[in-house]
């Protein structure tokens, strides 16, 4: 009985090891897919910022995966736009279109900081993408400012597709509601609107009607669509913070206003 005992032993332990490459070897399979590759391509980005306003920017990427890449732009966006990129991706690390020339992708912000355009070149923002298919959802046409998230898949991945409307799912604006609450503070700003020529055109002085550390409303002339970006100003306390138009109304009075939402950082109240 003795020897059989330590054949079986013997094979369960074979069996255990056995399991263990393979589970090492998909792991780091998996890990290899989403390591990130330090390539400086050069990439075309388009962006719809709202229903009537659009935007083509060249820049370089930082770093790349198959599911999603990070690069600089000197124009903001936020956490769940979409954007398109076309670049000579290698095919290699593709999900489609391994014949052509260039990978039109769609990509979703999915992380974003502001950086220092005086040290980068212009660049205001870095964003984190993660590509999405090759074709954007069917809501986006008639609503292009609207915000995205990855629907939760098995095992914490996302499948990239080729068919839109089944990966993404919108999100609920609920969760924008204020977490602060704004103060009626009249404080005198500069709302600068971006220009295609990467400068502010254009550009207007006005005051808060209310503000708060998240954002803040501005009586304003200008007539910008929800999904536009700015940059506010204030000379007396030296701020400025990107933001976007997520409203523009018609108070009783008559005077308009932008609420804006403040992107990559707080105002210092």
């Amino acid at each position: 009985m003795l020897p059989d005992l330590v054949d079986s032993s013997a094979d369960r332990i074979l069996q255990r090891d056995s399991l263990r490459r393979n589970l090492t070897h998909e792991e780091n399979k998996k890990r290899r897919l989403r390591e990130r590759i330090a390539l400086s391509l050069p990439v075309r980005v388009t962006c719809r910022e709202s229903i009537d306003h659009d935007w083509v920017e060249m820049s370089h990427l930082v770093d790349l995966t198959p599911f999603g890449a990070r690069l600089r732009l000197k124009r903001p966006s936020e956490v769940g736009r979409l954007l398109q990129l076309t670049l000579n991706m290698p095919r290699q690390l593709r999900c489609f279109d391994y014949a052509e020339d260039q990978y039109r992708v769609w990509a979703l912000v999915r992380n974003l900081k502001t950086i220092n355009p005086q040290t980068e070149n212009g660049a205001v923002v870095e964003v984190g993408v993660a590509f999405v298919g090759k074709y954007p959802p069917k809501s986006f046409a008639s609503d292009p400012a609207r915000r995205y998230e990855i629907a939760p898949l098995p095992a914490g991945l996302w499948t990239v597709r080729e068919e839109s409307g089944e990966v993404l799912a919108q999100v609920d604006d609920t969760l924008d509601k204020r977490e602060v609450s704004r103060h009626t503070i009249p404080i005198e700003v500069t709302v600068e609107v971006f220009a295609d020529n990467g400068t502010f055109s254009p550009v207007e002085s006005t005051v808060t009607e209310n503000i708060s550390s998240k954002g803040a409303a501005v009586f304003t002339t200008l007539d910008l669509k929800p999904g536009r970006f700015v940059r506010l100003s204030s000379g007396y306390s030296g701020t400025n913070i990107l933001a976007v138009v997520r409203e523009r109304r018609i108070g009783a009075d008559g005077i308009a206003r932008l609420h804006l939402h403040f992107i990559g950082s707080e105002w210092p109240l």
